[in-house]
């Protein structure tokens, strides 16, 4: 399917958008630009860039399934962590730092799994008073995701009741090379 052009005032509002977004992962959108854009002519006196810009490596991330192996101790429970923190009832910057803190030290120390306790989810009738239960909860996500240690963590999985159940996440770490 052939794509029209965009207007002026489209490109505009397009060009207005994209320099206001943040990326997520700051580096994966440079390598990520399209093939039309590195076949543009270069000023002379230029050098091409490297070859590994023009096709880097897409960044690991947590799978959501893991092997049955680890799919079967963490149903029953057998899944014992190397390490936890507890993180509620911190502040968010707080705990934030926690974050990256125990991550650091848990890749340190070849820790495979971290149990980090966030605190139970909000109720789902709670009230308009209640809005800040669970922001640890609803912000650790994005933490984990723009971490320096993204791309070492394997997965991130609900506790097991034994655990913590909805109130913890295993953060499962990937083996050193």
């Amino acid at each position: 399917m052939a794509r029209r052009p965009l207007s002026p005032e489209e490109q505009a509002l397009w060009t207005a958008l994209t320099k206001s977004v943040k990326p997520l992962r700051p580096g994966v959108r440079a390598a990520a630009q399209p093939a039309a854009s590195v076949a543009t002519p270069r000023p002379t006196g230029l050098t091409k860039p490297p070859l590994q810009t023009l096709f880097a490596a897409p960044a690991r991330t947590p799978s959501p399934v893991l092997d049955s192996g680890w799919e079967r101790r963490i149903r029953s429970g057998n899944l014992v962590p190397d390490m936890s923190i507890d993180l509620h009832g911190h502040s968010l910057a707080a705990a934030h730092m926690r974050l990256n803190q125990a991550l650091a030290a848990a890749w340190f120390r070849d820790v495979r799994v971290l149990l980090v306790v966030t605190g139970k989810p909000p109720k789902s009738g709670s009230s308009h008073g209640e809005s800040r239960r669970g922001a640890i909860r609803g912000e650790i996500g994005h933490w984990l995701e723009t971490s320096s240690y993204a791309d070492r963590i394997a997965s991130v999985r609900i506790a097991h009741q034994r655990h913590g159940g909805d109130g913890a996440l295993y953060i499962i770490l990937r083996r050193k090379k």
